[in-house]
């Protein structure tokens, strides 16, 4: 019986174990197949407090995890299939390890962007291709950058990286884009932003030094041609890490678990959520961990109340 596991070991889940594990709470974390999450896959942060000249991604992920142990945190490497939030304690079936029963859940299993699936783009993940603007952006001052996508995100994410790049071509396989009308016109509005409507990325194009092109096929002519770029911003949405949880927690429309405003409580009373599984708007290695900061005070809270009987409810 673990008084609280911990599904996910990004910065939210690392957190949340390191605050547990203060308070003697002994937590289990369990990681999955990427330990660390997306900031496995980022070569140099320079937006995490504390590290003026910057700190690669996995060496920032392997101290947390470090700090954790410090403090007595137990990590196990396996999937997870199933959790029963039936009734407490939780059951969880993890691959590999077997059933772990557990007082309190805190899922961090944050959210998976999406990909194109084309050649030369996993290949060149933090050689020029990048989901987050916002992380990556300063790395292209004066370049040239493709955005790929036609939403809200990527509208917003076009316009951001105008104030680093020289110019920012935005690639949609449509001819026309799914993004509300004030995104739209204010990306239209941008001198920076040239459109390429209709055309369908096939291929990521690199050299020895990264990223140099995004080859894309005409859906009308069926010819293809290359735009040049030194980045590939994709911005096509996300997908929350939240399918092993067979709806027992309320979600959104997209599947983001819904937590209580200003806490991190799910529908479920002893389960909590932090970081981007059930964040939709910020998704930052430093917002993730102060909602796993929040998630563990909340869940410590709720432990301390399930051993101290609230007479005041008796009378």
């Amino acid at each position: 019986m673990y008084k609280s596991v911990i599904i996910g070991t990004g910065p939210a889940g690392l957190t949340a174990a390191i605050y547990l594990a203060r308070a003697n709470l002994k937590p289990l974390i369990i990681e999955g197949p990427e330990p660390g999450g997306q900031l496995t896959t980022t070569t140099e942060v320079e937006n995490f407090p504390g590290f003026p000249e910057g700190i690669m991604g996995p060496d920032l992920m392997a101290n947390m995890r470090k700090q954790a142990e410090r403090f007595g945190a137990e990590f196990r490497t396996g999937w997870v299939n199933s959790v029963d939030m039936s009734q407490r304690p939780f059951k969880i079936q993890v691959e590999g390890q077997g059933e772990l029963v557990a007082e309190t859940i805190i899922i961090s299993t944050g959210a998976s962007a999406r990909y194109l699936g084309i050649p030369g783009e996993k290949e060149n993940v933090g050689r020029g291709v990048s989901t987050c603007a916002t992380c990556d952006g300063f790395f292209f001052r004066g370049k040239k950058i493709v955005v790929v996508g036609g939403g809200d995100s990527a509208m917003e994410e076009a316009n951001f990286l105008t104030r680093f790049a020289t110019n920012v071509d935005l690639v949609h396989r449509r001819d026309e884009m799914r993004a509300s009308k004030i995104m739209q016109d204010r990306a239209r509005e941008n001198e920076k932003i040239t459109f390429a409507l209709n055309r369908t990325p096939v291929e990521v194009v690199a050299g020895p030094l990264g990223v140099t092109g995004l080859k894309v096929r005409n859906n009308e002519t069926s010819q293809e041609e290359v735009i040049s770029a030194d980045g590939i911003f994709v911005a096509i949405g996300h997908t929350p890490n939240t399918k092993f949880l067979g709806g027992q927690v309320e979600t959104d429309d997209h599947g983001y678990i819904v937590v209580k405003p200003g806490t991190t409580e799910t529908s479920v009373p002893g389960v909590f959520a932090c970081g981007d599984v059930q964040d939709t708007k910020y998704r930052q290695a430093i917002t993730a961990a102060g909602s796993g900061c929040q998630a563990a005070l909340d869940c410590e809270k709720y432990l301390e109340g399930a051993m101290v009987h609230d007479w005041s409810q008796s009378l």
